[in-house]
């Protein structure tokens, strides 16, 4: 690689670089042993094991559920949007607990799970059909919620809670269709009146009203009739179903999916259909896809729906007080976001081109893509980094400020690699279990991944620059870390609030440089700090210094720091980059 990527050797470390042993996360681990101890009332605990069970049944069948996607637009999407939304459910289901246990007491109520599963959903939904189903779980919370402390027995509250779920989503959907979720939501509600014994009556009751309804759909949905198959947000709503039986049995029930299931046979459809799994939907259609949260009153939002609804289709949103997700198709993605900035305040914009031989062919019309023997993932925190590292040939995450990426997004980004052999490199300490578990769900596919823990973007820059292809795996991963764990990382930030540091009390609005993780500086002036800061890291010596700015850094500290490197220590050579809006108004590497 040339220019400053381009390294000979990895420089050696003082000591040796700390081993982080990677096994499953805390959050994971709890999810297994609830698994194991069935709850049996519907609580607090009920929904923590259902999230988990939910989340492990989509990660089952996201692909299945991938290659059936045909409505309302044949992208390929829907099992892995259910996954991130289910995933982000879980999260805030699992924050919640480790709030409760921190404080010492025993678990969170009722009303405060539902209510947090809600939340998460709501802020993590992916897709159209992400977004209905973080709706159908809001309603289910909207009645739990209210309800947790009545005289209704339990049985009672599931079917309220099954009704007011399949009711609100259908709200949600400005023109609802007919053999989609929406169907399979309804059937489940229905079916849901009839058991009356336990939650587990209720619960299976629900499930099978749903299977049967998702068998169906083929022949109330053209374009699912002409594919061979089942509506894709159906069959991920009867996966998370499933496990809201298994929830309260301890026993899964059978799911459709798989070779054989729905065969076209005698009128029936098969899932997963091998000649038709890709097939196109109508031709023509929006040209994107646009989602963001928005924050905004009642009547700005009737008004959003109605202008939204003129403007393109598949138009979802869901929500309420305050907080809202919004989901539509159209060809001008920027009016989209022009009538939210109208409504309230849009944020975690996502816009999504539907280029035309990704979404209206067949997958058999693709030709296969020779998979590399080896690339790098990585997670860079703005944009400027992001194309930096595209340059060197690294496929990247976006990790915006405040909005760490999941990790099935990880998992995604593997998989796009398309690659025999993956380098991981989070860049964040923070985001060491979330990479850990991507790794070991991209293993499970027969991908080589080896995570390399680096915990700050610069230190994935030296990793990188001393990466070889050619090389043998192992020897390149060795060769990555040493470089990695060589370069001490900082980063020059202002507080957003008065708190205790390791330097001592900082306000709001100081200046804090942070060496290895750790608040080092406390100072007023930008410039000032960040000279002070480097100054501290290269008393231990280095031989290469690498400068990150992000856009709201001064545009002379970069000129001054380089100026004190030279006139100061000598034979240390400084490289800068432009990171775009990276969170930290600079970061500093120095190896």
């Amino acid at each position: 690689m040339p220019g400053p990527w381009r390294r000979t050797s990895a420089r050696p470390s003082s000591g040796p670089y700390p081993l982080w042993v990677y096994a499953a996360s805390h959050v994971q681990q709890l999810k297994e042993a609830q698994v194991a101890q069935v709850p049996q009332p519907l609580d607090a605990l009920a929904v923590r094991t259902w999230c988990g069970l939910a989340l492990k049944a989509l990660g089952r069948a996201r692909e299945e559920i991938d290659a059936i996607n045909v409505y309302p637009v044949a992208d390929g999407d829907t099992g892995t949007n259910l996954y991130l939304t289910v995933e982000s459910a879980a999260a805030a289901v699992e924050a919640v607990f480790a709030g409760y246990e921190a404080g010492g007491t025993e678990r969170p109520t009722l009303a405060d799970a539902v209510r947090a599963m809600a939340h998460g959903a709501l802020i993590g939904a992916r897709g159209n059909s992400g977004t209905i189903l973080a709706q159908l779980l809001r309603g289910m919370a909207q009645v739990l919620a209210a309800d947790g402390e009545s005289a209704h027995t339990d049985a009672r509250r599931l079917r309220l809670a099954l009704r007011r779920a399949a009711d609100s989503a259908r709200h949600a959907v400005a023109h609802p269709v007919e053999g989609t979720v929406l169907t399979v939501a309804s059937a489940a509600a229905d079916a849901a009146v009839g058991a009356k014994e336990n939650c587990a009556g209720v619960a299976r009751a629900a499930y099978e009203g749903a299977r049967a309804a998702l068998a169906e759909t083929p022949g109330q949905l053209a374009v699912l009739e002409r594919a061979g198959v089942v509506d894709a947000g159906g069959r991920g709503l009867v996966a998370v179903l499933a496990a809201l039986v298994e929830t309260f049995t301890g026993e899964a029930p059978p799911v459709p999916g798989g070779p054989g299931a729905y065969a076209r046979v005698n009128g029936d459809f098969r899932v997963g259909s091998e000649e038709c799994a890709g097939a196109p939907a109508d031709g023509g259609g929006p040209a994107y896809e646009v989602i963001y949260l928005l924050e905004a009153d009642d009547e700005a939002v009737a008004r959003l729906r109605e202008r939204l609804d003129a403007l393109g289709d598949s138009l979802v949103v869901v929500g309420g007080d305050g907080l809202w997700n919004v989901h539509v198709h159209l060809d001008d993605a920027g009016a989209a976001v022009e009538a939210g900035v109208e409504a309230g305040r849009p944020y975690r914009i996502r816009i999504t081109h539907f280029a035309a031989g990704d979404v209206h062919t067949t997958r058999a019309a693709r030709p296969p893509r020779e998979r590399a023997q080896r690339a790098v993932v990585a997670v860079v925190p703005g944009e400027g980094l992001a194309g930096l590292y595209q340059e060197a040939g690294a496929t990247t995450v976006l990790a915006r400020p405040g909005e760490p990426p999941a990790s099935g997004e990880l998992v995604q980004a593997v998989r796009r690699a398309h690659a025999r052999e993956v380098v991981l490199l989070p860049n964040d300490a923070d985001l060491r279990h979330t990479a850990a578990a991507a790794a070991e769900q991209a293993r499970t596919e027969g991908i080589r991944v080896a995570l390399i823990p680096t915990r700050s973007a610069v230190q994935g820059i030296a990793a990188l620059a001393v990466h070889e292809p050619e090389r043998r795996f192992d020897e390149d991963v060795v060769a990555m870390t040493s470089a990695a764990g060589a370069t001490r990382y900082a980063e020059v930030a202002v507080a957003e609030r008065q708190s205790w540091t390791m330097a001592g009390i900082c306000q709001a609005g100081d200046v804090l440089g942070l060496i290895d993780g750790d608040v080092a500086v406390i100072g007023s002036d930008v410039t000032a700090t960040a000279e002070t800061v480097l100054d501290r890291m290269l008393a231990a010596g280095g031989e290469m210094v690498t400068l990150v700015l992000g856009d709201e850094a001064p545009e002379t500290v970069a000129a001054h720091l380089e100026a004190r490197v030279r006139e100061s220590y000598l034979a240390v050579d400084t490289v800068v980059y432009r990171g775009g809006r990276q969170g930290p108004l600079l970061l500093i590497g120095v190896e």
